[in-house]
């Protein structure tokens, strides 16, 4: 083994014209391990209630958990899996929104960071006394400094059961959405107030949306839930999730503003059939309580949901998190096509 080392020490020298002296041999660059351009679907074993907000090059990641807010942030949304976690809040015991912390979002509004959430008080079992409540943070980064709560979300003389709120900015004006009861009904209908700022809500309420086709009638109580906002192309649009929960044909709907005001019930025209629905042969059931996030260099748009791998799993911790891109019609209206195979290679989000 001698020989073969000393020929490659006297290959690598060379004549230094000035002294005479030898240049060591360069140190080989290591060849780069190859960076994976692809994820699959589920994100996440469970995460129902999935949410995503992105500023600063980050993604912050919530879902339901039903006893704590948590964040995951990353650079990259397709390793959301192995995301850091950070608890952020925990509801006091004894408390008007102890139990059945659901559906956390997180908005950065007027220079601090909001969280609006749904919980309700310590002797409830499940779920008469659901809430809307509000955390403000005034921190950079929402996984550090300080989580206060702010608030609970109501309008005045209309304190009803109230879950799945959601923020909507149009012409300089801030509105509140959210899914809601009418006095002792169970039927959860979707409802729309102004906002004085991100923690009061100002009456009245306008019910926007009820439980009414037949695809939107699927279990029991009649639902309208999760609506979130979508703008494109000068529209605006609310994705909402309707039918029980406990069905495998949750599905997803859409309303349009075609009208100029907001909280006028008429400005709003409703899709007469779903725009996302199951696909069992690809192991989706009951896909819903969606979010929207652009792609790490701002050029797609990407869809992120919960949904069961297996029929009549239900309400409960099987959901997952899973995401795929989506593109737009030429009324600028959203192409959601349906629901991705889990197992299957997906392109990483454009960017990534």
């Amino acid at each position: 083994m001698l020989l073969p080392l000393l020929l490659v020490g006297l290959l690598s020298c060379s004549k230094d014209s000035g002294g005479g002296g030898t240049t060591p041999a360069p140190t080989p660059t290591p060849t780069p391990a190859p960076t994976a351009t692809t994820f699959t679907n589920p994100l996440l074993s469970s995460g129902p209630d999935p949410w995503v907000v992105q500023k600063d090059g980050y993604s912050y990641y919530m879902a339901t958990t039903g006893g704590n807010v948590t964040i995951r942030k990353t650079a990259k949304m397709s390793e959301v899996g192995s995301a850091p976690s950070f608890i952020v809040w925990k509801p006091q015991a004894n408390s008007d929104n102890t139990n059945n912390v659901w559906a956390p979002e997180l908005h950065f509004l007027d220079g601090k960071w909001y969280i609006y959430y749904t919980a309700g008080p310590s002797n409830q079992n499940c779920c008469g006394g659901q809430r809307s409540w509000v955390l403000e943070n005034a921190s950079a980064d929402p996984t550090q400094g300080t989580w206060t709560e702010k608030a609970r979300l109501s309008v005045p003389s209309q304190d009803f059961w109230s879950i799945d709120m959601t923020v909507l900015d149009l012409n300089g004006k801030r509105y509140a959405l959210w899914s809601g009861q009418d006095g002792t009904s169970d039927q959860q209908n979707l409802y729309i107030a102004a906002m004085s700022n991100p923690w009061t809500l100002t009456g009245p309420r306008t019910l926007l949306s009820k439980p009414e086709l037949g695809w939107e009638l699927n279990g029991y109580p009649k639902v309208n839930e999760g609506p979130e906002v979508l703008q494109h192309g000068g529209k605006t649009f609310i994705i909402y999730s309707a039918s029980h929960c406990s069905t495998d044909d949750y599905a997803l709907g859409q309303l349009t503003l075609t009208g100029t005001d907001p909280l006028v019930a008429s400005a709003w025209t409703k899709s007469q059939t779903p725009v996302f629905v199951k696909n069992p042969a690809n192991k989706a059931y009951g896909p819903g309580h969606n979010g929207f996030f652009k792609s790490k260099d701002g050029t797609q748009d990407w869809l992120i949901y919960h949904a069961n791998s297996n029929p009549g799993e239900g309400c409960g911790n099987p959901r997952n998190p899973r995401m795929q891109q989506f593109t737009w019609n030429a009324d600028n209206s959203p192409n959601f096509g349906t629901p991705v195979a889990i197992g299957t290679a997906l392109a990483r989000p454009a960017g990534e």
